[in-house]
Formats: C-alpha cells, structure tokens, sequence
C-alpha cells in the first residue's frame, strides 16, 4: 500500500479501520513539525519530547475514540492539541495558588503578570479566553455591573447611576458574579491559574 500517496483523511480512515501502519506514517509525515512547534515554545528538548508524546497519545487515544471529524486538516488538529498540552504543561509548572474561597478574592488579579514570556502570554490569552466564556454565561444584571467595573472600570457609584440601581445593589451583583463565576469555574473544570 502506498502510504505516501495517501492524504491525511485517508491515513486517518485507514488507521481507524484497523490499519496500524497508516498511524505510524501519519506519525511520521507531521512529527518534526508537532515537534519543533512544541520545542519553539518549551525552548527544552526533554520537555519538549515528553509534551510531545503525550500529544501523540491523546491524538491515539482521540482517534480510537472515534472523536476525530477534522476533515482533513490533521496536522492544524493536532498542532491545536500540542498547543493545548504545552498552555497545561506551563500552568503546572507555574506555583501560583489557584482560587480562594472567600468572596473578597478578585480573579481578575490571575491575569497581572509582569514577566513578558511567550510562555505567559500564551497562557494569559488562554485563561481570557476561558474567562469571557464564562462571564458570558453569566445572568444579565450581574454581567453587566461585571462589565462595567472590570472592563469600563466605573465605580460602583457611576455603575448605580448608569444602571439606576442603589450602591448597595451594584455591590451586591458584582458580589453574586464573582461567586457565580467561582462555582462556573468548577463546574466547567476551568483553571484560571498560570
């Protein structure tokens, strides 16, 4: 069989139907690309080589699940999946403690950052990116106060007089966000941490 001939696609359909082979062509046809993408970020050739494996073994892992509908664009699927690990791999080894359990605690202090590193910036663009989805999800009347202090950064007077609510009340919606966001957090397995 000439594997060389063959797209991705078909490498791909070939190995989920039991072909072992088309897999290890696979492997071997993107492998310095995966591999140097992931060694440009963790600038560490033993890291760099276990993030590696492990992104072999959820695209493995992925494909004999059957989860794999990328339409042929393999090499962009799995440069996503390395990229995914190499963000995790950089929040491990980051000893930032995660979020408190108090209601005084501010999340968006997680995004303060003063080392400009690809490797932090590359992680503060994920966890904002987890962050929006999660403010999104938010009810109406605490998004709003949120957006407005965090992102407009109105006090809490001008957000009363802008929304025609007491202090008190605008307080009290940034407070039920804040507990909201911590318990969306949870329940979406989000870590905002670096």
């Amino acid at each position: 069989m000439d594997y060389k001939a063959m797209t991705d696609a078909e490498l791909v359909k070939l190995y989920i139907n039991g072909k072992e082979q088309a897999l290890s062509f696979l492997i071997a046809k993107h492998e310095q690309r995966i591999f140097s993408y992931i060694l440009s970020k963790i600038q560490n050739r033993d890291l760099a080589n276990d993030v590696f494996q492990d992104t072999f073994v959820k695209i493995i892992k992925t494909l004999r699940r059957g989860n794999y509908n990328e339409e042929g664009k393999f090499l962009q699927w799995s440069l996503r999946i390395a990229h995914n690990l190499v963000i995790d791999h950089f929040r491990r080894q980051k000893r930032i403690p995660t979020i408190a359990p108090n209601d005084e605690y501010d999340i968006f202090k997680i995004l303060k950052d003063d080392t400009p590193t690809a490797e932090n910036e590359m992680i503060k663009v994920q966890i904002e990116k987890d962050l929006h989805k999660l403010i999104l999800l938010l009810p109406e009347e605490q998004l709003e106060v949120l957006k407005l202090r965090h992102f407009s950064g109105l006090s809490f007077k001008d957000i009363a007089e802008q929304t025609g609510v007491s202090i008190n009340t605008a307080l009290g919606r940034m407070r039920y966000a804040l507990i909201n966001l911590r318990k969306l957090m949870v329940d979406n397995k989000v870590t905002l941490s670096m």
